[in-house]
């Protein structure tokens, strides 16, 4: 499958392997970066540094902020609906939560509302399920090892967020993160478990601990399952194939239901409710600086553009996480997620030279950076054919470290899913480069999971402040289960003091329209988007 040129660079990755084996097992691995180092190759060459992809906003709750072109472009777009056409006498849907977005934090949030005792239903613009928590990987953090604690925990993770994290979300991060495991486990998620029933925990990038708990590296595959089939068991509603696309509030400005329009029909519908939770997930399919994505077809932030035209502000929406190694060919699977469990359990990130030019674990945004510069200033990538480049990923190295086996045993996806294309992993490394893979950035909350706008709450990926301006490995999938149940806790408990809604209005899209007209802006664009255009002709998907 490999090109002839691909195939003599190989051989150097190959000539090179006994001796930095050699060194990894005298536990000399490349050394990590300075303070000083990282933050010298993030200014330089990570994404979010670029001041070109960046525009101010205008209007808004954020209006003075940068954010990335792509995304000012539908926060400040037209709404899909004219209030004066839509009859919000009638309703479609009664419940007293609404949870729009079907994937992990959804679902968590709609078991944990249901727990307490609140009538609840969840709206999803694809299939329950249909979530970036399916395509997870590498596994789950929480410290729940003796050598471990949530302090441990808190200090890696601000530290991988630059120290941008919001502190008190952070805190119920990790001081709920073992619950939550145990909570996975109980409902019947199958982690990896060690013959005596203890949890297999590894190293991730930026993580002092081994605190990595994983089901094969199809862990959020697994937890999905999991959540989906308890959803089910407890018979809540879930309303398939139906996008919102504008949020309702009442008279005294509370979140109090969404205007949804069916995928298949376009039919509007009306939802009512007491309380409603944004689990929309994260930005991919936005293919922000036209880098390839890792995210589900629907992840196109419409969770953001619903809460910033109700009046709910956005936190760190500038960061954006570049996953260092997506599949950089073959092309039939570009941008690919290749989880970080790879480099966890041996790989290295090799040149086209065959050097070792980094540690394989530090955090992702520093890999990131240092993959590109080593492509694009160093010019020690390897070229593929439809013009790009990668850095190998010397996965036969796990095997040498760990045995024969160990690759089928720990990844049995990735194996598949490279001898697919005639290419073995055991055998031969694999090419990869960044690829747009999580949204740093979100709505920001409070630590009871409620935005700005009382009411509305949010949960998972839609949510900024918790990872800062990076996310560490491992804490996406803790992040949904811990935040998923607040929200669901809080939303039902919020439900609860309501005694019957509200006058339900748009007044808040006629001012958002109103403001948009008054800073003089003209888009034919509307928002949100739904799903991502590909086509001949958009510039957005062409090659940059």
């Amino acid at each position: 499958m490999y090109t002839a040129e691909m195939l003599e660079s190989i051989k150097k990755v190959e000539a090179t392997r006994d001796a930095r084996l050699a060194k990894v097992m005298a536990g000399e691995n490349p050394r990590r970066m300075t303070a000083e180092e990282k933050d010298a190759v993030l200014a330089a060459f990570h994404p979010d540094h670029i001041k070109s992809q960046f525009a101010e906003l205008q209007i808004g709750p954020n209006k003075g902020e940068k954010v990335p072109l792509e995304l000012a472009e539908i926060l400040q777009a037209n709404s899909r609906i004219k209030p004066s056409e839509i009859d919000l006498s009638r309703t479609d849907i009664e419940t007293d939560v609404l949870i729009i977005g079907g994937g992990g934090a959804g679902s968590a949030a709609a078991i944990m509302a249901d727990e307490n005792g609140a009538k609840v239903t969840i709206v999803t613009k694809l299939r329950h399920g249909d979530a970036n928590t399916m395509m997870a990987e590498g596994g789950i953090q929480a410290a729940d090892k003796p050598n471990d604690s949530p302090a441990q925990h808190y200090l890696d993770v601000m530290g991988g967020g630059h120290f941008k994290n919001v502190p008190e979300l952070v805190y119920k991060l990790v001081h709920d993160g073992p619950e939550c495991i145990q909570w996975l486990n109980n409902l019947g998620v199958m982690f990896d478990k060690e013959e005596d029933g203890t949890m297999v925990t590894t190293h991730g990038g930026g993580t002092s601990r081994k605190r990595m708990h994983a089901a094969k590296d199809y862990s959020g595959a697994e937890i999905m399952r999991v959540l989906r089939d308890e959803v089910q068991n407890r018979n809540i509603p879930v309303v398939d194939f139906t996008a919102a696309i504008e949020l309702i509030k009442d008279e005294k400005g509370r979140a109090t239901g969404a205007v949804l329009m069916n995928m298949e029909t376009k039919e509007i519908l009306i939802a009512r409710a007491k309380t409603v939770i944004i689990a929309t997930g994260g930005a991919g399919r936005m293919h922000y600086q036209g880098f390839p994505t890792s995210n589900h077809y629907g992840a196109t932030a419409d969770g953001l553009v619903l809460a910033y035209r109700a009046g709910a502000p956005l936190l760190y929406a500038y960061t954006l996480q570049y996953h260092p190694t997506g599949v950089a060919y073959p092309s039939q699977i570009f941008g690919a997620l290749v989880t970080e469990k790879v480099r966890s359990i041996g790989a290295q990130l090799i040149n086209s030279e065959g050097e070792a030019f980094m540690n394989p674990l530090e955090t992702r945004d520093v890999s990131a950076a240092s993959i590109i510069r080593e492509c694009k200033e160093r010019g020690k990538g390897v070229a593929t054919p439809d013009g790009g480049f990668g850095i190998w990923l010397d996965s036969p190295m796990i095997e040498k470290l760990h045995g024969e086996g160990t690759i089928e045993k720990r990844i049995p996806a990735m194996m598949r899913m490279y001898l697919k294309y005639g290419i073995d992993m055991r055998k031969q490394p694999i090419l990869i480069y960044p690829t747009l893979h999580y949204q740093n950035g979100g709505i920001k909350i409070g630590a009871n999971g409620m935005s700005d706008v009382e009411n509305l709450f949010v949960a998972g990926e839609a949510v900024g402040g918790i990872h800062g301006e990076n996310r560490l490995m491992g804490n996406s999938l803790l992040d949904i289960i811990v935040f998923g149940r607040n929200a669901g806790i809080n939303a039902a408990k919020a439900a609860k003091e309501i005694d019957k809604l509200g006058k339900p209005t748009l007044k808040h899209v006629k001012d958002f329209a109103a403001e948009q007209k008054a800073a003089g802006i003209k888009t034919d664009k509307q928002s949100p988007i739904l799903l991502p255009r590909y086509t001949h002709g958009n510039p957005r998907f062409e090659a940059k």
